[in-house]
């Protein structure tokens, strides 16, 4: 079993070691083991922890969420159709914001289609973007 120290750790993730440090602060991340030098050890299974957080991450899931999937992960109880649950929740939560993305973008376009002048003039996209109700 090979020994990590936090930024070793935080290599092989690629990761920052703060990120770490907060990780284990909000009980994503055990509290690592000490040697008597005080320095903070972290094993082969840490690392997977950690890299199971950041793929989480990268796919969307908040660390409430991969807190609830960590959980699954060990819970000898666990079934599949909790694990879609979540999963097919986030695909709603990234449907709504391409959806909203999309509005944007059309916003953003049907402005910049308004500038057609180089200087000058009053910019009619700050003009707009002033004049916005909520």
């Amino acid at each position: 079993m090979q020994i990590l120290t936090v930024g070793k750790l935080a290599k092989a993730a690629k990761i920052n070691f703060e990120t770490i440090r907060y990780y284990e602060n909000i009980g994503l991340m055990p509290k690592p083991k000490r040697l008597e030098s005080g320095y903070r050890i972290y094993s082969e299974s840490d690392l997977k922890k950690l890299l199971f957080i950041k793929n989480s991450k990268q796919l969307g899931f908040t660390l409430k969420e991969i807190k609830e999937l960590l959980f699954l992960k060990v819970d000898d109880d666990k079934n599949c159709n909790d694990v879609r649950r979540i999963a097919e929740k986030k695909i709603s939560e990234i449907d709504l914001k391409i959806m909203e993305m999309k509005k944007i973008k059309k916003a953003l376009v049907k402005l910049s289609q308004k500038c057609k002048s180089t200087s000058g003039e009053e910019c009619p996209i700050l003009n707009e973007i002033e004049s916005i109700k909520k």
